[in-house]
């Protein structure tokens, strides 16, 4: 099959259509020339009216973005000012432990605390040095602050804490201008506060004064800080009064702090056992 090309004889028509088309075309367009030239004033004109609209939207989308970049960006900065302020704040308690540790005459084994119960009345803390670090039963803990608690329990590798808050722990304190002395405790309530008792209502007690170990105890060391005065109030029916402390140290935030290697002399508890033996 031969193909055959079409000859111009053949599309004579199609051209002399659109040769038509264009001349009417150009006749249309010079004869309606000042309509076409009101209708671009109008468009332009309304364009012109679309304009600001139409750019203060793309100016608000693009506002919507860089706000929404900011926002994300202000995350950011607050996360990582945060992470900042933390890593300050543990870098200056890590200095003030090394100092403490460098002044204090007491024997000092650095630990870190691993566990927390701080949610009842027997409170207690989980410190991660034991028997292998010859922590032993009774031992104080510190801080570069003040007091924490002793320890109760001793494993390998761990050892319990009780805390001052907790409703059995006792220390004898003193008052460090008076010298009069007493026992701490707490009332298992309260959250910052502990109790001073047995101190005679005659003894004249200021508020901000320091409150330290005794050490008459034979079971702590003495003049560990323990808190300040925040108020006294005299027991009824009795000739003592009651002496609210603010301790030194925040359970709540404590990481890291010390287990004294002390333990009590022998020599006192032996006069002790004497004592109670004659007084039978």
């Amino acid at each position: 099959m031969r193909f055959r090309l079409p000859r111009i004889t053949d599309a004579k028509d199609h051209i002399l259509a659109a040769i038509l088309l264009i001349i009417a075309s150009a006749l249309m367009i010079s004869r309606y020339q000042g309509g076409l030239n009101n209708l671009r004033k109008v468009s332009i004109t309304l364009f012109s009216y679309l304009e600001e609209p139409l750019a203060n939207v793309r100016i608000y989308r693009q506002a919507l973005k860089t706000n929404t970049y900011l926002r994300k960006q202000n995350v950011l900065l607050l996360d990582e000012l945060s992470r900042l302020r933390a890593a300050g704040q543990r870098n200056e308690d890590l200095r003030e432990m090394l100092e403490f540790s460098s002044e204090s005459k007491l024997q000092l084994y650095p630990v870190q605390v691993v566990g927390k119960e701080l949610n009842q009345v027997l409170n207690s803390l989980t410190v991660d040095a034991g028997t292998e670090q010859n922590i032993k039963k009774g031992m104080p803990m510190v801080s570069s602050k003040g007091l924490i608690g002793k320890v109760i329990l001793s494993a390998p590798g761990y050892s319990q804490v009780m805390p001052f808050y907790n409703r059995l722990f006792r220390v004898s304190a003193k008052l460090q201008h008076s010298n009069a002395y007493g026992i701490v405790s707490w009332d298992g309530e309260s959250i910052d506060e502990l109790q001073l008792t047995s101190v005679p209502q005659t003894v004249e007690v200021d508020s901000g004064e320091i409150v330290v170990t005794s050490g008459y105890s034979n079971q702590f060391p003495p003049d560990i800080p323990i808190g300040k005065v925040i108020r006294t109030e005299p027991q009824k029916g009795k000739v003592t009064q009651m002496i609210y402390l603010e301790p030194f140290v925040n359970l709540y935030e404590i990481a890291e702090g010390f287990i004294v290697k002390f333990e009590p002399d022998t020599t006192i508890e032996k006069l002790n056992e004497q004592y109670q033996d004659l007084l039978k």
